[in-house]
């Protein structure tokens, strides 16, 4: 479980990055960059929950 809940954060970490390197070369919309923006706080505000409930 807390290598799940820290794979979350890493993830909703390096998301936002991709994101806008994505939509500095016009590969998506900024509506799109957006959505995965928040879909990254999502993941890494989900990771950090599955990593609390584990340690306990």
């Amino acid at each position: 479980m807390r290598f799940f809940g820290r794979l979350g954060q890493r993830l909703g970490l390096v998301i936002p990055a991709l994101a806008i390197l994505l939509e500095l070369n016009h590969a998506i919309s900024l509506g799109q960059m957006l959505m995965l923006l928040l879909a990254a706080v999502c993941l890494f505000w989900i990771g950090r929950i599955v990593e609390g409930y584990s340690v306990s």
